[in-house]
């Protein structure tokens, strides 16, 4: 297929909906119902909940956000994903013992793989979907969240951890391929496993800033992967919230202060949760609030756009905590309307500028 440019000069390879035009009145939170996965019960043989990102929802409509002012997130197209993915691996998500064993629910092995697409996939395409379109917004707007995605554990060619989509690098991608002045990202990885999918595609690009802090003895363990992480933070079983604390705090200033980069991709798990079965971490919910406002305030303060995805947490407790901590960020002013005033004069209105100018052409690409 022949390249088309942008009216940045930027090389696009195909359509996308995904960079679509979002009204103005809608605050650069992107959800969609499609994004939870009820099968036969067959979602509850993974330790993960698998309606966590309905919960969230539901939670910040009690105090925040009403269905108007949320961005529905699209499912990702077979073309959107080529952006990273190779078509073998797209190849063989259609057979479905690749899929139950890529999820960790291996009686989807013995499912139709139409039934795993439609069931499975599909809300994970929509969550990658939601990730590439906050990636945008996030340049316009100056922060985003998705209220799901944050698949880490993917690479271009291989899924594992739950992770069928890279959609960390895909959004980093988009904007590097359709958004004029994005350059380099930096990725601040705190779910409490390494994030050795990203880590994988992002070995050789020196764009890419990465920063990990996660329990050294657990998944994925991937000592190939950690050649790419730029600062490597390996915690201990059981660490706490004073230790925890200050080390994000330490090493995001570090992170920021070595590379200014065009956007932040923030992976906030929640798996760091005291008594998740799969982080090991004892991180208190206060403490899990306190951490995102740190990188949010770290972004704020250098005006550097940002965009949160929410990826691990494998307690029904957590959908409660990351709707907690978002309606913290907006009580801090962190995140609003008004966080664009906050962060002054930056990097963000000056890409709100270009994007202006720039808009109608990609809503079109």
């Amino acid at each position: 297929m022949s390249k088309k440019e942008d009216s940045g000069g930027k090389k696009c390879s195909h359509h996308t909906e995904l960079y679509a035009e979002v009204p103005a009145s809608c605050l650069p939170i992107v959800y969609s119902p499609e994004y939870n996965i009820t099968f036969m019960g067959l979602e509850k043989l993974h330790p993960f909940d698998a309606g966590k990102w309905g919960k969230v929802i539901r939670f910040l409509k009690e105090q925040f956000i009403t269905d108007e002012i949320i961005v529905l997130a699209r499912e990702a197209s077979e073309a959107d994903l080529l952006v990273v993915h190779t078509a073998r691996y797209l190849n063989r998500l259609k057979w479905s013992l690749v899929v139950a064993t890529i999820t960790e629910i291996p009686p989807l092995l013995f499912l139709p793989n139409f039934l795993v697409q439609r069931k499975v996939l599909r809300p994970l395409r929509t969550q990658t979907g939601g990730t590439i379109m906050a990636g945008k917004l996030a340049i316009d707007r100056g922060w985003a969240i998705n209220v799901g995605g944050g698949f880490h554990h993917c690479s271009s060619d291989k899924g594992g951890g739950f992770c069928a989509y890279a959609d960390i690098t895909l959004a980093i991608k988009f904007l590097f391929e359709r958004v004029e002045g994005v350059a380099s990202a930096t990725i601040i990885d705190l779910d409490a496993h390494q994030g050795n999918g990203h880590e994988r595609d992002f070995l050789e690009d020196r764009r890419v800033y990465i920063m990990d802090v996660y329990n050294r003895h657990i998944y994925p363990g991937d000592g190939y992967a950690k050649r790419a992480i730029k600062r490597k933070v390996e915690l201990d079983w059981g660490t706490e919230d004073s230790e925890y604390l200050q080390k994000v705090d330490l090493h995001s200033e570090g992170a920021l202060n070595e590379a200014r980069p065009d956007i932040i991709i923030y992976n906030a798990g929640t798996d760091i949760l005291d008594g998740d079965p799969l982080g090991g971490l004892a991180i208190s919910p206060q403490g899990i609030i306190k951490r995102d406002e740190i990188i949010f305030r770290a972004a704020r303060r250098r005006g550097i756009p940002i965009l949160m995805v929410t990826s691990g947490g494998y307690q029904k407790k957590t959908a409660r905590i990351i709707a907690d901590s978002i309606l913290n960020l907006h009580r801090q002013g962190l995140i609003g309307e008004e966080a664009l005033d906050v962060a002054g004069p930056s990097h963000v209105s000056l890409m709100m500028s270009k994007s202006v100018s720039s808009g109608a052409t990609l809503a079109a690409i």
